[in-house]
């Protein structure tokens, strides 16, 4: 997960809608299904398809209230913890 990505989606989510990431992740683990798809090509999607989620999870944070900022940190700090 790269956080300046995840960053500038959470800011799309603010001045758009959560609705349109919600259908781009629908569209990308269809076309993830595709016949004929590289194992390259899944990498991509499947780190595509995770900072797009990770999105959506900040940006409900900060939408209960919390500080872009910490949200964002707090989010990572879990991934990391996760991946140790």
């Amino acid at each position: 997960m790269r956080l300046p990505l995840i960053k500038h989606v959470v800011e799309f989510i603010d001045h758009n809608d959560e609705d349109w990431v919600v259908e781009t992740i629908e569209m990308i683990e269809y076309l993830s299904e595709a016949k004929g798809i590289k194992d390259e090509e899944l990498d991509v999607l499947g780190e595509i398809l995770s900072n797009l989620y990770g999105a959506l999870e900040v940006s409900k944070e900060i939408k209960s209230g919390k500080p872009q900022k910490e949200a964002l940190n707090e989010f990572m700090q879990r991934v990391v913890g996760a991946v140790s």
